[in-house]
């Protein structure tokens, strides 16, 4: 699988952050179509930030495939049109564990991004897959700071 980081992560801009980054290590994940790291340090300026630890307070980032990738089936002999086309599924998911209030035990954030890709699109058309990748991704780097603002303060 081809799903991997390379150790440090660097964080997108976030407010109160300077220059934040990620060490990470391998980690075992849920199932065997992914591959799962734990954040083990944190640098940059990230008041209040910690690494992974307990179960209760994870940081961990998992990259998983569908368990079976499913292929385009056959063109309907009569009309020559698909019938249906299958999606394959590829989840990242970042758990975070935080205090939801002073004294109070941790809970655990979960952030997921889903890449659901139509089957036959990876061979057929990969050039417009990848640009929808590009997009999602460069729009995420660049409202980065302004996604974690609306979150912590509501106001979109």
């Amino acid at each position: 699988m081809s799903f991997s980081l390379t150790t440090p992560v660097t964080g997108g801009a976030q407010t109160g952050f300077t220059s934040p980054t990620y060490t990470i290590a391998a980690d075992t994940a849920p199932t065997n179509t992914g591959k799962q790291y734990a954040v083990s340090a944190i640098g940059g300026t990230q008041a209040g930030v910690d690494a992974s630890s307990t179960p209760s307070r994870p940081f961990t980032v998992t990259l998983s495939r569908p368990a079976n990738l499913k292929a385009l089936p056959a063109v309907d002999p009569v009309t020559g049109a698909l019938r249906s086309v299958p999606r394959n599924v590829y989840k990242i998911l970042v758990r975070k564990g935080a205090t939801p209030l002073a004294g109070q035990p941790a809970s655990t954030v979960f952030l997921t991004a889903t890449l659901d890709i139509p089957a036959g699109c990876d061979s057929a058309d990969p050039s417009n897959v990848r640009a929808a990748l590009s997009l999602l991704i460069g729009s995420l780097n660049q409202i980065s700071a302004s996604i974690g603002d609306t979150v912590v303060t509501g106001v979109i």
